[in-house]
């Protein structure tokens, strides 16, 4: 690839995809509201996603090997994508998300047993039908529906393909210390230093994770590999809630304390009161090799606690 459009790429592991795909000599152009500058070396398009003529016209006659979207989030903003680049690159790599499985967020999606993991086909957006007149533009609505909105993102590309498409649906994200924006890995190092309880539920399920690093490399695999579709993208190693805490505590905090819920009520991130992992075999046969979670984890909670000392 010498030429990559980056939607988004801004900060967290999307600023590590444009760090590494400069620094590895590719031309990298990120496409953003102008809330942040791109790095140095790197082109810089000002627009607003959802407004396609002011889109269209930011990028010029500015084409692509390959257009990584990182902040694709409902069916209007990928139906402007689609026309908008449709003669500008030959693939399209959209940032999903694990939420795509959430059986509590859809009824198409039917409870498995912890250990599984979803497999891609479990969600088939080629026939999902797309409601592009709810309130996507309201951002209430789109952090209600997120889990929807990225699946009705990926019908929308793949009912009609423009391009070549793929879809990677990511993990759940830790790491970054400050960079973290989420702050979901902050609020338990913070809970388990200070010795304030973690909300948990009676039953707590695993799900599946992903370092901030190893997702930047698999966005970039990605864009570089010929495979269409989703693919789902996941380090080996479920973790649940007290998992989390005890990796937590193992780097010389107290013990973490929990407080039960009761049903029905909000426990914290990461707390899950049903299963949704995915299985990452797909990924694995097309010549990806994930890490293991106990690899990077460390890492990023002693990242987390140097942050909150600053």
């Amino acid at each position: 690839m010498k030429r990559v459009g980056v939607i988004g790429g801004s900060r967290y592991f999307g600023r590590h995809v444009v760090l590494r795909l400069r620094d590895a000599g590719v031309r990298v152009t990120v496409v953003n509201r102008g809330s942040s500058p791109p790095p140095p070396g790197v082109d810089h398009v000002i627009a607003d996603r959802d407004d396609e003529a002011a889109l269209g016209a930011a990028l010029g006659n500015r084409t692509f090997d390959a257009v990584i979207d990182q902040v694709c989030n409902t069916p209007r903003q990928a139906a402007v994508a689609r026309r908008v680049f449709h003669d500008r690159t030959p693939r399209y790599v959209m940032t999903s998300t694990i939420e795509v499985y959430d059986p509590a967020s859809s009824g198409l999606v039917h409870p498995t047993p912890p250990g599984g993991g979803f497999p891609e086909e479990t969600i088939d957006t080629t026939h999902r039908l797309v409601h592009p007149e709810l309130p996507w533009h309201e951002e209430a609505f789109r952090n209600r529906h997120y889990g929807e909105g990225k699946r009705q993102a990926e019908a929308e590309f793949a009912r009609d393909p423009a391009f070549p498409f793929v879809a990677v649906r990511s993990a759940h994200v830790l790491g970054g210390g400050d960079a973290d924006f989420t702050g979901r890995l902050r609020h338990y190092v913070e809970r388990v230093r200070t010795g304030r309880p973690v909300d948990i539920h009676r039953v707590n399920h695993p799900s599946s994770f992903i370092g901030e690093h190893e997702i930047a490399d698999f966005l970039i695999w990605a864009a570089g590999a010929g495979f269409l579709g989703p693919v789902n993208a996941r380090s080996h190693g479920e973790l649940d809630v007290t998992d989390l805490c005890t990796h937590i505590a193992d780097q010389g905090t107290r013990p973490p304390a929990y407080r039960t819920v009761e049903p029905g009520s909000e426990a914290s991130p990461f707390a899950f009161d049903r299963y949704y992992g995915m299985d990452n075999s797909r990924a694995e046969r097309l010549g990806f090799r994930f890490s293991d979670t106990a690899d990077w984890l460390p890492g990023a909670i002693g990242e987390q606690i140097a942050a909150l000392k600053r």
